[in-house]
Formats: C-alpha cells, structure tokens, sequence
C-alpha cells in the first residue's frame, strides 16, 4: 500500500497520475513555446502548491519526449522546496540538432514526484570513516566494453 499526502495546490490543470502507483505526476504546460535546436525555455506550468513540512517536489523530465524528441530539463531533477509558493516553471531543452519542437497549452511536459526529505545535521570532522569504496570516484566500479563479435 502506498501513502499519499494532501497538497493544497492552485492549479488550472492539477497534476495527474497516468496509472495509479505512478511516481510522476504529469506537469502540463500554461503556455506555448517553440524550442529552436539547442534552445531552452523557461514554461510555466500555471500550478501553486504547498508542501508539508517535511517533504520536497523534485521536476523530471519526461521519458516519452527525450526519446521522441530530444526534449529534456535543463536542471532535472528541479527541486521544489516546501517553503516556496511561487508557480512551479520547468526549463526545457530541445537537444536535437536540426527540428525544433512547439509546446502547446495542455501538452505534458515534465512529470512531478513527491517525496518526504530528511534535513541533514552536518557534522564537522577531522577524518571520515573507512567505507570499502574509499575515495574512488567516477569509474571506480570498472567498466567492461560490450563484445563487439569480433575476436581480439
């Protein structure tokens, strides 16, 4: 079973679920844009909301439009905080190379989660614990190139 949470939200078209247990709810653009190649747009989604205490919104994009159409977020995963009242607006970004890309009204064009967040105390040290992954940054689990068929 799943929890869900109230969310007062001022909003022409509320965000929706696709099917129920999705962890997206689809954001619906409040205006029109077109995305030249390469460009990027800030578009409003004409939703207000207020998170509890507690808990953060974080803007994706959609897996349907990157596929499609090179449609993606400039700065996904956005974040919401619970304190913000203003419109959520998501920054699209048209990445591919030669067809530019019309958002209309209405058109689905990021999807929302909610999350409960926890608030870190950071604590100030000398010297961290041993973890098995040390310091080993990007890469540090290997990589292993595909087999190509061809015999080395």
């Amino acid at each position: 079973m799943t929890e869900s949470a109230d969310i007062p939200i001022i909003a022409p078209q509320p965000p929706s679920y696709a099917h129920p247990y999705d962890a997206g709810a689809d954001l619906m653009a409040a205006e029109a844009v077109t995305l030249e190649p390469g460009e990027r747009a800030l578009v409003g989604t004409g939703v207000s909301l207020a998170l509890p205490d507690g808990f953060a919104a974080f803007v994706v994009p959609r897996s349907g439009l990157a596929a499609k159409h090179g449609i993606t977020i400039v700065n996904s995963p956005g974040t919401i905080d619970a304190g913000y009242r203003g419109e959520v607006k998501v920054i699209l970004l048209n990445t591919d190379r030669h067809e530019s890309y019309s958002v209309a009204v209405g058109d689905r064009i990021a999807q929302m989660i909610i999350m409960p967040v926890t608030q870190a105390r950071f604590v100030p040290v000398e010297v961290l614990p041993e973890s098995a992954r040390g310091a080993s940054g990007f890469g540090s689990t290997g990589y292993q190139a595909r087999q190509t068929g061809a015999e080395s």
